[in-house]
């Protein structure tokens, strides 16, 4: 049974995702320095069974989750049990996944009307006069 759907056709496996418990960071009391409720979850990119096309996409994708080895780091603490925050970690790495799901639209190159050229070289030229009059009085 797969661990995480994806997009249709898409899913992650169990054994392709890597979550170990932590203790969370700051603040919390008894139960922060007993309890190990933050969850760290690593995703190998390269080793995983997502289409190729994904992987690459990836790879480029520039995003401070993922390692310079491929490797999507996740580290969810925002909850006090384990249980929520696994589930967060996973919804944030599905919602990772599926940001390359659908590939960008191309950009449609435009042009700058005519009017609009003109009205900035006009407020170009106020601009410079507006300079010009800062300048010294000659009082001859």
């Amino acid at each position: 049974m797969p661990l995480l759907h994806v997009a249709p056709g898409v899913a992650i496996e169990e054994d392709e995702v890597v979550v170990t418990m932590i203790r969370a960071q700051g603040a919390g009391g008894q139960n922060v320095n007993k309890v190990s409720s933050a969850v760290h979850l690593r995703f190998d990119i390269g080793a995983s069974s997502l289409p190729e096309d994904w992987k690459q996409a990836l790879l480029q994708k520039k995003d401070r989750r993922i390692t310079s080895a491929g490797v999507v780091v996740i580290k969810a603490q925002a909850y006090r049990s384990q249980e929520k925050n696994r589930a967060d970690a996973l919804e944030r790495l599905g919602v990772l996944l599926a940001s390359v799901a659908e590939p960008p639209k191309p950009r449609k190159p435009t042009r700058p009307t005519k009017g609009s050229q003109q009205r900035r070289l006009q407020r170009k030229v106020q601009h410079g006069e507006i300079k010009r009059l800062r300048g010294r009085v000659n009082e001859d």
